[in-house]
C-alpha cells in the first residue's frame, strides 16, 4: 500500500458527512482562492469606474471560485505523492485517503467544467475562456510541467494566478485593455518575492520531495537578490498604473506607502541573508505574510479610487 493509499478508496463513507465535505473543501485550498478573488472584484470596479451590478459581481466570484477550485483540485490530484513526503502537507485528505485519487479526480474535473459553462452562460464567453486557460496553465503548465523541473517553476507558473485579473476585466467590459495588463504584471511581479520566503521557511520540505524551488537549489542570498528585484519590478509596475488608467491620489498614496513597506521588507530579507543568518525563517514568513496584506491594500486601492473622483492634476 502506499502512502496515498493509507485507506481504502471510499472508506470515507463510514465518515460522518460534514467531515467529508470539509475534506472535499479542502482541496481546494480556500485561503488562495480567497487571494486570488481579492484581485478579481477591485478591477471590476475600476473597469466600470463606478460600482458594477451586484449580479455580475457575484455570478464572476462565483465563476472564478468554481475555476480555482478546480485547478487546485487537480494540483492535488497530480502532487499527491510528493505532498505525502512534505510534512506540511502530509495530512492533505488524499494523502490520508480520506478521499481516493479518482474521486479528487472527477471532483476537479466537475469543478473545471462548471465553471466554463457557469462564466460562459451567465458573464460571457471572454471570460469563460480566461478562466479555463487559467486552469490549463496551473495544471499543465505549473504543476505537471514546471514544478518538479526548473527552479523558475513559480515565476512562469505563476502566471495562472495572473488570469483573475483579466477576468475581472473582460466580465465587466467584455475585451481586454491596458489597465487590466498592467495589474496582469503587478500579479506577475509579485508572486516570487510572495511565494519564495514560504519556500525559504520549508525548502527542507521541497528538498526532501525532490521539488528545486529556489530556495533548494541556490544560496540565500542569490535568492534574497531576486526578491528584491522582483519586490522593485512589482513596486515600479503599480505605479504604471497611475498614468495609464489613469489613477486619481487615493491610489498613489496607497501604493507608494504599500509598495515601500514591501520593498523594506525585500531588502531586510536579502540583508539578513548577506549576514549567514539563512535569510532566518521569521524574517522570511514576514514578508510572506506582508505581501499578501501588500497585495490585497494595493487592490483595495484599485477598487475604491474611482469612486472618489480625485484626479492627479497632471491626469486631468
Amino acid at each position: 500500500m502506499t502512502t496515498t493509499d493509507r485507506r481504502p478508496a471510499g472508506g470515507d463513507a463510514t465518515r460522518g458527512w460534514r467531515a467529508t465535505i470539509a475534506d472535499y473543501v479542502s482541496l481546494t485550498k480556500p485561503r488562495i482562492i480567497e487571494l486570488l478573488l481579492v484581485t478579481t472584484f477591485p478591477v471590476m470596479f475600476l473597469a466600470e469606474r463606478g460600482v458594477p451590478s451586484v449580479g455580475l459581481i457575484l455570478a464572476t466570484l462565483v465563476g472564478g471560485t468554481l475555476a480555482a477550485g478546480s485547478a487546485n483540485t487537480l494540483n492535488c490530484y497530480l502532487d499527491r505523492d510528493i505532498d505525502a513526503r512534505m510534512h506540511r502537507t502530509e495530512n492533505r485528505p488524499l494523502v490520508t485517503g480520506r478521499i481516493s485519487p479518482r474521486a479528487a479526480l472527477v471532483f476537479g474535473t466537475v469543478l473545471g467544467v462548471l465553471s466554463v459553462l457557469w462564466l460562459a452562460l451567465v458573464v460571457n464567453l471572454i471570460s469563460a475562456l480566461l478562466a479555463l486557460a487559467a486552469v490549463v496553465l496551473y495544471v499543465g503548465f505549473y504543476t505537471v510541467l514546471l514544478k518538479r523541473r526548473t527552479s523558475q517553476n513559480i515565476v512562469w507558473g505563476g502566471v495562472a494566478g495572473c488570469m483573475p485579473v483579466l477576468i475581472g476585466w473582460s466580465a465587466v467590459t467584455g475585451s481586454l485593455d491596458w489597465p487590466a495588463l498592467v495589474l496582469f504584471l503587478v500579479v506577475f511581479f509579485w508572486t516570487p518575492p510572495h511565494y519564495w520566503p514560504l519556500s525559504m521557511r520549508f525548502r527542507e520540505d521541497y528538498a526532501s520531495a525532490g521539488v528545486p524551488m529556489l530556495p533548494v537549489v541556490a544560496e540565500d542570498v542569490a535568492v534574497g537578490r531576486q526578491v528584491v528585484a522582483y519586490a522593485w519590478a512589482t513596486v515600479l509596475v503599480s505605479l504604471a498604473l497611475v498614468p495609464v488608467a489613469p489613477m486619481g491620489w487615493l491610489y498613489l498614496v496607497v501604493a507608494v506607502v504599500s509598495g515601500g513597506v514591501f520593498l523594506w521588507e525585500a531588502h531586510a530579507l536579502l540583508t539578513r541573508a548577506r549576514e549567514g543568518d539563512r535569510a532566518g525563517a521569521a524574517r522570511a514568513m514576514r514578508l510572506f505574510h506582508y505581501s499578501i496584506s501588500y497585495l490585497t491594500v494595493l487592490f483595495l486601492g484599485v477598487a475604491i479610487d474611482p469612486l472618489l473622483h480625485l484626479p492627479l492634476p497632471l491626469l486631468g
